[in-house]
Order: structure tokens, then sequence, then C-alpha cells
């Protein structure tokens, strides 16, 4: 056959230098196609972007009638409340209109902005920033005139600024959206020329293939049909040495899969029959079977494991009659010296062409994966033990907070209120009222006595849950309470709150912090005998900060690492102050001086989803 090779038509180098056009064409259609394809996606970023810019420059128009209706409804408002409402409307458009007038003329990357080159656009946002001006100038006074008095009434110059400016605002707005438009509808031609170039190189390409090479393949393959079918008579004469040749090359082909096999599994591989009798396994396997050379006459289950339990289990999966079906186990063998170890099996059938089954064994050993399992799941329960004692920890000491302040409560109503009591009491016994002198004096202390016994029930109860706290929050809680300590004590306790609006945070944050700065105020007014103290709120996103000042007299804040949580005298209200604070994960901060006072700080950290803005 070799020697008639040449008569063939489709001789080899015709056919290579078809193939080698063949190939070269559809290289050229697919780069053609490739082209195709990063032309459209840089034509459709470019359009995302004039999209964006559109529907802003769109948003811009829509924003000046917003502005330019609601400072003409905030004339005829005369509910302060109302006013209020309309107030933070133009003040919250006023600032997106602001920013997105930057933005399209000078690019801004949070609103996916490009900066604006095009000269033409340019000089239109010439045109158009004096109205823009005109018209924020007029609303940013019409919104300080209400800040300063709610009552004000919207002055006329402002109302024609914005009328007279608003037309001619929306005129060149107007332009400069059809510009953005003109500019976006010429790339878009550009792009359709483009395809259409690229469309018939494509075509001018697959009309040269049919005409050189399909067209000339077709007949040499004709030819060759020809010549075949005048060969086919020698060819039923080669029929016995090709099926011959075809059962050694299956032959061949399944010694050359188990060798694959071999090579990529490291060598830990075994070839049995389907009775479970070995035809081979690797000396590798065997050593790590704790086996020298392969025990005669034993089974591969035996081989394998000690354990009689997985040498049952391993029969009936071998004896299993399958296809093509590789079967993954994980298997906990005992090898002969038993030691334990893990393997990671899969039971691949080989058929022969005689329909003879045999099973190619392959394994991983995987037993220091498994001990490592072992080991982090140990690990991970020992955490959560760990876990549970911090939160039993953590339980403890909250019962143990409540109890001391509990036992603070009843040691403020025995030493204030009770001996009060029990001094009006005696008093009230001792009135003599045939001694009208003496009667009238204890009297006018009997007055007094009751006036202290009431500021300190009021201070009691007080410093029990105020419900400004659930009701309203932080804020107006610790205002609350500055005020009544400073009515029940006489000392000059102020508040200032440096946030504008009133914010609600969770309320258990909210709680301990309001604990906490009862505890400092308190212990300023117990402990640091001070006569002045301030406490000063200020939020800026995402921190709460609470400082309190105090012109007391001090401490050598040295020692406060070094205080026992059971010392009467402060110790125990700073251990719970920090603990309070470390619950609701935030920093607490103590600064003192012998002789000049004290500062607290309270930092926390809040989360966007849990804040809510509250009414004042």
């Amino acid at each position: 056959m070799a020697n008639n090779d040449h008569n063939i038509p489709l001789d080899t180098a015709t056919f290579i230098r078809i193939r080698k056009w063949y190939l070269l064409a559809l290289a050229a259609i697919a780069i053609t196609v490739i082209i195709a394809q990063v032309l459209i996606q840089l034509h459709l970023k470019a359009q995302s972007g004039d999209s964006q810019l559109i529907n802003i420059a769109g948003r811009q128009r829509a924003f000046s009638q917003k502005l330019t209706k609601e400072t003409l409804l905030l004339k005829d408002l005369s509910d302060p409340e109302d006013k209020k409402m309309v107030l933070s409307e133009i003040e919250k458009t006023l600032e997106i209109w602001k920013v997105s007038h930057v933005g399209l003329h000078m690019g801004d990357a949070s609103f996916n902005l490009p900066y604006e080159d095009d000269p033409k656009v340019q000089a239109l946002f010439k045109k158009l920033d004096p109205h823009h001006s005109a018209m924020v100038g007029a609303l940013e006074h019409v919104l300080v005139k209400h800040q300063q008095d709610i009552n004000a009434s919207v002055q006329q110059n402002d109302l024609d600024a914005l009328l007279n400016n608003e037309r001619q605002f929306l005129k060149l707005m107007d332009q400069i959206v059809n510009e953005y438009d003109a500019r976006s509808n010429e790339q878009l031609q550009k792009l359709k020329q483009k395809e259409y170039w690229l469309l018939a190189f494509s075509l001018l390409i697959l009309l040269l293939e049919i005409f050189v090479i399909f067209r000339p393949l077709s007949i040499q393959i004709k030819n060759t049909i020809g010549h075949l079918m005048g060969k086919d008579e020698e060819s039923k004469g080669q029929l016995e040495k090709i099926q011959n040749l075809y059962e050694e090359k299956e032959q061949s082909l399944k010694e050359l899969q188990e060798l694959n096999f071999v090579i990529d599994n490291a060598a830990l591989f075994a070839s049995i029959r389907k009775d479970g009798s070995i035809v081979f396994i690797s000396k590798k396997f065997l050593n790590l079977l704790d086996h020298e050379t392969i025990p005669i006459n034993k089974p591969f289950s035996e081989i394998l494991t000690t354990e009689e339990g997985q040498q049952s289990y391993l029969k009936e999966v071998l004896k299993i009659n399958r296809k093509n079906i590789i079967r993954k186990e994980e298997l906990q063998v005992v090898t002969s010296k038993g030691t334990t170890i893990w393997l990671d099996m899969s039971i691949v059938p080989m058929h022969q062409s005689t329909l003879e089954q045999d099973i190619l064994i392959l394994c991983s050993d995987i037993t220091e994966r498994k001990e490592n399992q072992l080991k982090v799941q140990e690990l991970t329960k020992q955490n959560f033990e760990e876990r549970m004692q911090q939160k039993k920890a953590q339980a403890s000491q909250i019962v143990e907070g409540q109890e001391e302040e509990r036992k603070r409560i009843a040691k403020d109503i025995h030493d204030g209120i009770g001996q009060m009591l029990t001094a009006l009491k005696f008093n009230i016994e001792s009135i003599d009222i045939e001694d009208k002198a003496k009667t009238g004096e204890k009297i006018t202390y009997l007055k007094s006595l009751t006036s202290d016994l009431i500021k300190g029930v009021r201070t009691a109860t007080f410093n029990l849950t105020p419900p400004e706290l659930s009701d309203h929050g932080i804020f107006p809680a610790i205002h609350k309470m500055t005020t009544e300590l400073s009515k029940l004590t006489g000392k000059t306790v102020l508040f200032k709150n440096k946030t504008d609006a009133n914010i609600r945070f969770d309320s258990l944050a909210e709680t301990n912090i309001y604990r906490v700065t009862q505890e400092a105020v308190n212990n300023a007014i117990k402990y640091a005998e001070a006569n002045y103290i301030l406490v000063t709120l200020n939020y800026s996103y995402p921190i709460l900060s609470v400082v309190i000042d105090d012109d007391g007299k001090g401490f050598d804040d040295s020692i406060l690492g070094k205080l026992p949580k059971n010392n009467s005298e402060g110790g125990m209200g700073l251990f719970f102050m920090k603990e309070r604070i470390d619950y609701i994960n935030g920093r607490l901060f103590i600064n003192s001086e012998l002789g000049k006072g004290t500062r607290v700080t309270i930092n926390y950290k809040t989360e966007e989803n849990k804040i809510s803005h509250g009414t004042e």
C-alpha cells in the first residue's frame, strides 16, 4: 500500500497546503470578529459614560425646576414644621445640584463623570455658570435667613433671581444635553462604518475560501473517492490484518491507560481481577501497607486492611459489575503491623476485548490531611468552649454590676433618705405644743428637712432609667440629666450638643453610654467635689463622642490600672464604666491631674444600619 500512495490524487503536500490556507482564513475571520467585539465593547463603555452624562444633565434641569417650585411653596407656608420640611428638601436638593454641576463641568469619579474637554460644551458651561451661581446664591440666602428665623419670609429679590435665571438655565442645559446626544450619535455612526468594513472583509475572506480552497478540495476529494472505490477488492484482503492490528491496539491502549493512571497517582496503585485476586501491586503501595512482598493466595481486601468489617465491605464493592463508572472511597485501614492510615481510593473498571473485567485501584495517602482535620475540629471545639466561658464570665459581671447598682441605690436611700426620715420622725416626736418658741424653730427645721427629703427622693428616682432615654434617645436624655442634676445638687452642670439633628442609635449602646455618662457626672459631684461640670456631645459619622469635663480636685490617673474593682472609693464605678463601654465595643479614656480636674471621653463607633434620625 505504501508504494501506491503517490497515485492518490489528494497527496500529502496538497493537503498540507490547503490546510494552511484554511487555517489562515479562519484566523483572519477570528481576528475580524475579535476586533469587532473590541470596538463594540469600547463603544458601549463610551455610551455608558454618555448615558450617565445625559441622565445627570437631565436631572439638573429637573432639580432647577424643583428648587424654584419649593421656594415658591415656602413663601406661602406659615406652619414652622412644614417650613422645616421644605427647607430640608431644598438643602438636600441644592447640595446634589451643586455637586452634579461641578461634576458635569470638571469631572467627578463618584458619579463616573469624566473631565469634559469638548470646547463646545465648555463654552456652554461658561454661559451657564452665571445663571447657576445666581440661583445657588439666592437659595443659600433663603436657607440662611430661615435658619436664623424659621418664620422669616422669602425675599422678593431671591424669588426674582430664581425665576429670571431658571429659563436661561433650562435653555442652556437643553443645548448641553443635545450636544452630548449629537456626540454620541457621531460615535455610533463611526462604529457602524467600521463594522461595515469588517463585514466586507469577512465576506471577502469567505469568497476566497470558496474559490481557492473548497472548490479545488471538493474536486480532489471526488477524484480520491473514485480512486478508493477501485481499491475496494484490495482492501478486503487486508481486513483480517486490520482486525488483528485493532485488537493489538486495544490491548496497548488498555496498558497505556493503566500506565497513565500510575503516573498521575504517585505510584500507589494495584491491578486486580473481578474475584479480588491481585494481578499487580506497586512496591510503594506494599511498603505503605507494611508488606515486603505480595502475600500468596490472599485477596486484595485482606492485604489492604486487617479489620474484618472493612474486608467484607471491600469484597462486596469489588464484586459489583460496573461499566465505566469510577467509584471513589475514603477508607481508614489497619495495616499488618497495626498502623492506622487513611486512603483516598479510586476504583476504576477496565474492560478487555474478551469482555473480562479487571479493576484498577488508585490510592492517595490522606492520613496527614485527616489528622489535621481532627486537630481543626478539636481547636474549633476548644474555641467554642472558650467563647462560652467568656459569655459566662460576661454574664457574671453583668449580674455583679446589677447587684452593685442595687447596693448603691440602697446605700443612697439608707444614708440619705433613711437618715432624713429618721431625723424627721425624731423631730416630730419631740415637738412640745406648749413650748411655742421651740415648736416654731422645729417646724422651720422640719420644713427644711422635708425639702431635703423631697430632693433626695427625686435624685434617687432620677438615677433610675429616665423615660427620655427610651422615648427620645441619648441626646435629650443626657440633656435632661444635666438639667436635673444641676437643680438637685446646686452644682453648675452644663450640656453642649455639637450635633444639629437628634440621631438615634442602637438601644443597648444608648443605655450603656447614658449610664457611663451618669456615673462620670456623679463621680465628679461626689468624689471630685466639682462645682463646674460640662458634658459635650458630638457625632461625626461613624464616631459618637461624649466628653465630661469637671473642675474638681482630680487624681493621679496613673493608678487607674491598679484600682481593684471592689474599691468602694470609686474603683467599682470606674471598673464597670470600662466594662459597659467594652461591652458595646467602644473606647473609654480618663485623663486627670491633681488640682486640675478630670476629663472622661467616651468614643463609640456606630453602624450605619443601626442609626435613625429622631425628632427633637
